[in-house]
C-alpha cells in the first residue's frame, strides 16, 4: 500500500501540473510592467495593487500587502518595486507603472518632458510617438507635433523650419529668415557630409550628392540600390533578375496568360465595388457589367470588404458610423457595426485577426476595433489629418497617411508600435492606399500632385505610375488588382483604371456618377491565408491569434493549436479518470472488514515464497528458526 501512496502522491502534482499548463495557455498576457496577474489568471492595472480594494475577483491583489515594506532608504513604487531614492523623478520609468514619476514638479534631465502637476516626466523620445503617456494628452498635441524635426537630408533653418540641404547657400534664400545663405563659405561636406547618404560633392558655389555606380539618386541626397525588376517595371507579380535577363512568373493563386504575360486570379472573376449618392454599385473589374445601386447606403465615403464572406464595411463621408452588407444577400439587411465620435476618412480589414482598422481626421488618429463591434479604441493618436489606412496581416505591418500641414505616409506593427515614415517629401494630399500584395509594393492617391505612386514597404525604388490625365483632378479611392490600379475621380464623376506600371491603357469603366467614394476590388486571392505575423513582425502564429483590446494597448498573442488543445483535454480526462479509481481503490482496501485467519492461509499458501511455505509445515509450538540452527552447528560437526 505505501507503494500505491507514494505513486499516487506522485501523480496528483503531475496531474494538476498538466492541468495548470492548459490553464494558463488560454489566459490572457499581462503586460509584464503595467498589470499584475491574478491567481485566477486575470490581469489588472498594477497601481490597483494592494489599494485596499480588491480589483481581483479572487481578492489575490490585497494578498501579502502587509508584507512588502521597503527599506528607510528606498522608494517604495506602487508596482511593489523599491528602488532607489535618486532614481525618482529623473523622466525614466524605473518602477514599471511610472509612479516614481508621479507628483513630480520639475523634470530632473533637459532630455525630459514634464507632463504638469501631478503627472510624470517623460523621456523626449516618447513625445509625439503616436502613443498618449501625459494625462492630459499634451505629449502628443497637434500643436507640439507639427514642429517636425528635420530629417539628415534637411537644413534646419534658424526658425525651425525644414527645407532640402541642397537648397543652401543657392544664393536664393528658402528660410524665412534667410538662414540658409549664411555661412557659405564653409566646406558644407564637412557638416553632416551635407546631408549625403553616400558621396558628397563641395563645389564653388553649394555642393552636391553623388552615389556609387550600383546605386542611384533619389531625393537629390538619398542613394538606394538599383532594383532592376522595379526598374524594368515589366513583371505583374514575381520576377527574378538572372544573367543580364529578367524571368517573370506568378504567385500560386494566379495564372499566367501565355499570351500577354500577365497575371490572372483563379476562380470567380473580381467585383469593384464603390459607394455614391445613389447608394452603392457593384462593377465588373472590365465594367462589362454593373448591379443597380443599392439606395439603403447612399452617400460617399471610404469602403473596405472581408472577402471570405463577401461583406462589406462602408463609412458614409461626415458621419462617425460604420455598416457592414453582404454583397451577396439583401442590400436592405445592412447593419451598424461601429459608431464613434467625428468620421472615418479611410477603412481597412484585417482579415487575419478579424479587425477594422480606420482614420479619423477630428481626432488625428487611427483607430482600431473588432469586425463584430464589440470593442474598438484610438491606436495612434496626434496625426494631422489622417486620410486614408491600408493594413498587411500577414506581414504584421499598418499603413496610414496624414494630409495636414506635414503630407507624410507612415508605417507601424499592427499594435501601433515601430512607426516608420516611408514618404516625406513631394507629397501634397494623399487620400488613399492599397496594397500591392505580390509584390509587396504601396500606392497612394495624391489630389495635390493630381497622380498615383508606389514605393516598397521600406520606403525605398519610388515610382510614379500614374500621371495627370484629365481623369486626376480629384481622386478619392484606390485599388490595385491584377496588372491595374483603380480609382474613382470626383470631377469627371467616373470609375477609372490604368496600367499599375506606367499608366499606359486607361480606361473609363464607368461615368456619370454623382459623387464617387471609395473603391474595393473583393476576390479571394486578395486576401490570402496563412500564419500571421501577430501583431509585431518576427511574431508568427501558426495557429491562430488572440486580439485583445481592452487592455491600456492593443494586445495580440498565440494560441495553440486545436490538436494541441484536444491532446491536453484528452490528458486531463485520463489523469482524472485514473485519480478517482486510485482514490475510490485505496478506500476499498483500507475500510473494508478484517479477513477470516482461513482466507489469510489461502493466501499465504498460494504465495511462491519458501520461507513462507516451510512455516506452513511446523507446528505451532516449535521454535522453527532455532531447530534450523542446531541443524546446521550438527552438520558443521
Amino acid at each position: 500500500m505505501g507503494h500505491l501512496g507514494g505513486l499516487f502522491l506522485l501523480l496528483t502534482p503531475l496531474s494538476w501540473c498538466h492541468i495548470w499548463g492548459a490553464a494558463v495557455l488560454s489566459l490572457p498576457v499581462c503586460h509584464q510592467q503595467l498589470e499584475f496577474r491574478c491567481s485566477d489568471g486575470l490581469c489588472i492595472p498594477r497601481p490597483s495593487v494592494c489599494d485596499g480594494h480588491a480589483d481581483c475577483e479572487d481578492g489575490s491583489d490585497e494578498h501579502r500587502c502587509g508584507f512588502f515594506l521597503c527599506k528607510n532608504d528606498e522608494f517604495s513604487c506602487r508596482s511593489r518595486q523599491c528602488i532607489a531614492p535618486h532614481l525618482r523623478c529623473n523622466g525614466v520609468d524605473d518602477c514599471g507603472d511610472w509612479s516614481d514619476e508621479a507628483s513630480c514638479h520639475n523634470c530632473a534631465t533637459p532630455d525630459s518632458f514634464f507632463c504638469g502637476l501631478s503627472d510624470i516626466c517623460l523621456p523626449r523620445n516618447k513625445l509625439c510617438d503616436g502613443r498618449t503617456d501625459c494625462r492630459d494628452g499634451r505629449d502628443e498635441a497637434r500643436q507640439l507635433c507639427s514642429l517636425s524635426q528635420c530629417t539628415p537630408s534637411e537644413f534646419q533653418c534658424g526658425d525651425g523650419q525644414c527645407i532640402r540641404h541642397t537648397w543652401r547657400c543657392d544664393h536664393s534664400p528658402d528660410c524665412s529668415d534667410g538662414s540658409d545663405e549664411d555661412n557659405c563659405d564653409q566646406n558644407e561636406c564637412q557638416v553632416n557630409n551635407g546631408g549625403c547618404s553616400h558621396q558628397c560633392v563641395d563645389l564653388p558655389l553649394g555642393f552636391h550628392c553623388d552615389c556609387p555606380n550600383n546605386m542611384r539618386l533619389v531625393g537629390d541626397s538619398q542613394c538606394e540600390e538599383v532594383d532592376k525588376c522595379l526598374e524594368s517595371d515589366v513583371c505583374d507579380q514575381l520576377c527574378v533578375h538572372a544573367n543580364g535577363s529578367l524571368t517573370c512568373d506568378c504567385n500560386k493563386d494566379y495564372r499566367m496568360n501565355l499570351t500577354t504575360r500577365e497575371c490572372k486570379a483563379k476562380g470567380d472573376e473580381a467585383q469593384l465595388v464603390f459607394p455614391s449618392s445613389k447608394g452603392i454599385r457593384w462593377l465588373s473589374i472590365t465594367g462589362s457589367e454593373n448591379r443597380e445601386p443599392a439606395p439603403h447606403l447612399m452617400g460617399p465615403g471610404p469602403v473596405a470588404a472581408l472577402a471570405s464572406n463577401r461583406t462589406l464595411y462602408w463609412a458614409r463621408q461626415g458621419r462617425g458610423s460604420v455598416y457592414r452588407v453582404s454583397v451577396d444577400g439583401k442590400t436592405e439587411d445592412s447593419e451598424l457595426v461601429l459608431k464613434f465620435q467625428g468620421s472615418a476618412s479611410g477603412l481597412a480589414v484585417d482579415w487575419i485577426h478579424q479587425l477594422l482598422y480606420w482614420t479619423s481626421m477630428e481626432s488625428g488618429s487611427v483607430n482600431v476595433g473588432l469586425l463584430d463591434g464589440s470593442a474598438q479604441r484610438q491606436l495612434i493618436t496626434g496625426l494631422d489629418q489622417p486620410s486614408a489606412v491600408a493594413v498587411d496581416p500577414l506581414q504584421g505591418l499598418l499603413f496610414w497617411a496624414q494630409c495636414g500641414s506635414a503630407p507624410k505616409i507612415e508605417r507601424a506593427s499592427l499594435d501601433g508600435r515601430d512607426r516608420m515614415a516611408l514618404v516625406i517629401s513631394s507629397l501634397r494630399q494623399p487620400v488613399a492606399l492599397s496594397l500591392d500584395m505580390p509584390r509587396q509594393l504601396l500606392y497612394w492617391a495624391d489630389q495635390g500632385m493630381r497622380s498615383i505612386s508606389r514605393v516598397n514597404l521600406e520606403g525605398r525604388h519610388r515610382k510614379t505610375v500614374v500621371e495627370s490625365n484629365g481623369y486626376l483632378d480629384r481622386p478619392f479611392g484606390l485599388a490595385v488588382f491584377e496588372g491595374f490600379v483603380y480609382w474613382s475621380e470626383e470631377v469627371t464623376r467616373s470609375i477609372c483604371r490604368a496600367s499599375k506600371h506606367n499608366g499606359v491603357n486607361l480606361q473609363v469603366l464607368l461615368s456619370n456618377i454623382t459623387s464617387p467614394g471609395g473603391v474595393v476590388v473583393i476576390q479571394p486571392v486578395l486576401q490570402p491565408k496563412g500564419p500571421s505575423e501577430c501583431g509585431r513582425t518576427g511574431t508568427v502564429c501558426l495557429h491562430g491569434c488572440v486580439v485583445d483590446l481592452l487592455t491600456e494597448s492593443l494586445e495580440f498573442s498565440c494560441t495553440p493549436s486545436d490538436a494541441t488543445f484536444a491532446g491536453i483535454l484528452s490528458l486531463i480526462v485520463f489523469l482524472s479518470v485514473l485519480l478517482v479509481g486510485m482514490a475510490l481503490w485505496w478506500w476499498r482496501e483500507e475500510f473494508r472488514p478484517f479477513k477470516s485467519l482461513t482466507e489469510q492461509s489461502v493466501s499465504l499458501k498460494e504465495s511462491q515464497d519458501p520461507l513462507i511455505i516451510q512455516s506452513l509445515h511446523i507446528g505451532p509450538n516449535t521454535c522453527p528458526v532455532k531447530e534450523t540452527l542446531l541443524k546446521v552447528d550438527l552438520d558443521g560437526e
